[in-house]
Parts: structure tokens; C-alpha cells; sequence
């Protein structure tokens, strides 16, 4: 009775209700997989969806480096020749030694010392010319060591904190130093020496103000620079 009653309303109403008539129920088409699309004409489960999904995330995370592995097997590896005919023979003066280096051009004075000789007292700080740490002297004039290529000191006169003693006697900054207790951490003291060595050479510890002015290049983070200050002017006294 409630089919008869529900058949004189309009299609669209029943349609609307979801109470169509068996003839109004669309054409079902039998899947072998439940949850079964349709995509661009084909068949497609949850299953197989997953799988495509899967499979482009997979060739989207993969393909850069496949295509780097590429371009690696393309290149053409360096022969041991090629990379060695790159190197400079440089002959440096350390602290009256001579050293016959191979080194690559790019290679600063500091890292030579370091990294080639061992000679450590020099140290790598900012590495950008900036603290002073890596101070050395070069034909008595002090620089900032990582800012210089090893290649371009060929034959110079290269001093370093270790070579300031003169055997076990110490040199009258590197004494003065001890005595004033121009140090805390000890990082920035062997350039601090360096320079304050030069700094008497040079003449520029007439005053205070001069010395500070001088030494102005080489940064104590400890702030040792009033014992600092004082071990220059005891120095001055010892080597006039």
C-alpha cells in the first residue's frame, strides 16, 4: 500500500526520498573488489590507488639522486696525475729552517703551519683576519697568517712563537708575559706575543695610548689587557 501511495508522487520526489521504484534504480555495475572507482574508464580499487600513490611518491623522493648518479657515471673520475700536477713547490724559511712543500695554491700560510708542519702555537681563531690569534711575523713584519697563501711567502722569513726562544731561554716579551701574567686562557697569546715582538721593533710603544693603539689587532676575549699593557712596557725596558 505505502509502494502505491509513494508511486503517484513525481519522479524527481521520490528519486529525492531515495524511495525510487525498481525502475528508477540505477544500472550497478559488479566489481570483484569492494570500494571499486571508476578512473578514466578503468576499473580502480582502494588497493590499486594506494599502490599508484605509493609508487610517485617514491619515484618523487628517488629520481633527484638517480639523476645525480647519473651525471657521477658521466664523469670522467680525476687521475692522480691531473690532481697532482695542480700542487706548488714552495720552499719556506720557518723559524730559521727551511721546509720544501707540495701544497695546493689555495692553501693559507696558517693552515701550512698548522695542518703541514705542526707548528701549532699559531692559532686558528676567527679565520677571518679579525682576533689576531694567528699573528706571525714575516720579514719582521707581523700579519695575519689566514689571510695569506702559503705560495706567496716562497724564500721569506717566517717567525713563529716557537721560534722566538732561543733554546730554553725565553725571549724578553714571552719572560715579560709570564711575569705580568699577560694571559688567561692562553688562546690569543702566542699572536699577542708575535705582535708586541714586532710592535717594539716597529717603535710604537712610546705611550699607553700608542701601544693600545698598536696592539689594537689582537683581541683578548679574557680581557687580560691591562697585564697585557704592562708586559709590553716591561718588555721595552729589556730590549733597548
Amino acid at each position: 500500500m505505502r509502494a502505491k501511495l509513494l508511486n503517484r508522487h513525481p519522479r524527481w520526489l521520490r528519486r529525492f526520498l531515495n524511495v525510487a521504484s525498481a525502475a528508477d534504480v540505477p544500472f550497478e555495475r559488479k566489481t570483484s573488489e569492494p570500494n571499486e572507482t571508476w578512473t578514466y574508464g578503468q576499473p580502480e580499487t582502494r588497493r590499486t590507488f594506494i599502490t599508484q600513490v605509493a609508487g610517485t611518491s617514491a619515484a618523487i623522493a628517488i629520481g633527484p639522486d638517480l639523476l645525480a648518479a647519473a651525471s657521477l657515471d658521466k664523469a670522467e673520475p680525476m687521475s692522480g696525475e691531473s690532481a697532482t700536477t695542480d700542487l706548488l713547490k714552495v720552499n719556506l724559511k720557518i723559524n730559521g729552517k727551511s721546509y720544501a712543500l707540495d701544497i695546493d695554491p689555495r692553501v693559507t700560510l696558517l693552515d701550512a703551519l698548522r695542518e703541514r708542519l705542526h707548528l701549532t702555537g699559531s692559532k686558528k681563531g676567527c679565520d677571518h683576519g679579525q682576533c689576531g690569534a694567528c699573528t706571525v711575523l714575516v720579514n719582521g713584519r707581523r700579519i695575519n697568517s689566514c689571510l695569506t697563501f702559503a705560495a706567496m711567502h716562497d724564500g721569506d722569513e717566517i717567525t713563529t712563537i716557537e721560534g722566538l726562544a732561543n733554546g730554553e731561554q725565553l725571549h724578553p716579551v714571552q719572560a715579560a708575559f709570564i711575569e705580568h701574567d699577560g694571559f688567561q686562557c692562553g688562546y690569543c697569546t702566542p699572536g699577542q706575543i708575535c705582535s708586541a715582538v714586532a710592535l717594539l721593533k716597529e717603535g710604537h710603544a712610546n705611550s699607553d695610548d700608542e701601544i693600545r693603539e698598536f696592539m689594537s689587532g689582537n683581541i683578548c676575549r679574557c680581557g687580560a689587557y691591562p697585564n697585557i699593557l704592562a708586559a709590553i712596557k716591561a718588555a721595552k725596558t729589556k730590549t733597548a
